[in-house]
C-alpha cells in the first residue's frame, strides 16, 4: 500500500463518511424535492431563482434606473451570464419579467417582474419555503446548519437575519 492510500484511508473510511460525497447526495434530494414542488408551477428550479431574484431585487429599486440588471441578477444568484439571459428571455415570453434597455447605455437590460410574474413569484417563493421545511426538518440545530451553510458559501448572513458567521468567528 502506497502512503497516499494509507493517508486516504486515514482520513476517510468510504464514501459515506466524506464530506464531500454526502454533500452531493444532500443535494441531489433537496433538488428532486424542489423540482417536485415546483413541477405543479411550470417552472424550473432556475427560472424560480432567477424570477425571484428579479422580484426581489426589482422591489427594492426605487427608480427605473436602479431596476437589476441580468449580470446583477446572475450575481445575486450566483448563475453564468449567458444562461440568465436565455432563462430571462424565456421568462420574458411567458409574461413574467419585463426587460427594457437602459437609459444610459442600451447594452444593459433592465429587469422587473411583470404583475403574473410578481403572483408566481409569491406563489412559487411559499412553495419552495414549505419544501424546504420539510426537508430540512432533520436537521436537529437549524440555526447552527444555516450557520454552516454560510460558511460554506463563504459568505455572511444578510443583516436582520441573526447572528451573521463572521461575528460569530470574531466573537
Amino acid at each position: 500500500m502506497t502512503s497516499a492510500a494509507k493517508g486516504a484511508d486515514s482520513v476517510s473510511s468510504g464514501p459515506h463518511d466524506s464530506p464531500g460525497f454526502l454533500l452531493w447526495r444532500t443535494t441531489l434530494r433537496w433538488q428532486r424535492s424542489i423540482t417536485a414542488a415546483l413541477r405543479p408551477l411550470e417552472l424550473t428550479h432556475v427560472q424560480f431563482v432567477l424570477l425571484s431574484a428579479v422580484w426581489w431585487l426589482s422591489d427594492r429599486a426605487d427608480t427605473a434606473q436602479r431596476l437589476p440588471s441580468q449580470r446583477q441578477v446572475a450575481d445575486h444568484a450566483a448563475a453564468d451570464v449567458m444562461m440568465t439571459s436565455q432563462v430571462l428571455r424565456a421568462l420574458e415570453s411567458r409574461g413574467l419579467v419585463a426587460r427594457m434597455p437602459d437609459a444610459a447605455d442600451a447594452r444593459i437590460k433592465r429587469l422587473t417582474v411583470t404583475a403574473a410574474g410578481r403572483r408566481l413569484a409569491e406563489l412559487a417563493v411559499t412553495v419552495v419555503e414549505a419544501a424546504d421545511a420539510e426537508f430540512f426538518t432533520r436537521a436537529s440545530d437549524p440555526a447552527q446548519l444555516l450557520d454552516v451553510l454560510h460558511q460554506l458559501a463563504d459568505e455572511t448572513r444578510p443583516s436582520g437575519t441573526g447572528r451573521s458567521v463572521r461575528a460569530k468567528e470574531a466573537s
